[in-house]
């Protein structure tokens, strides 16, 4: 039987992009699912979307 493990991943999609890199490639297991938490903003110009983290799905061997 497969077994999996979830990481929350807190980003700053602006600045956090080599410390995505970093931990992924560090991840023992293969990368199953990616999984964006995608919340409503609203700016000066209007509507938008941030994101404040990731789940991140791995399968261990």
């Amino acid at each position: 039987m497969d077994k999996y493990k979830v990481h929350k991943f807190d980003i700053k999609m602006n600045t956090d992009q080599e410390r995505l890199e970093e931990f992924l490639n560090n991840l023992k297991g293969e990368i199953v699912s990616i999984v964006p938490n995608v919340r409503p903003s609203w700016q000066f110009m209007g509507a938008t979307a941030k994101i404040d983290f990731l789940f991140i799905v791995e399968k261990i061997r």
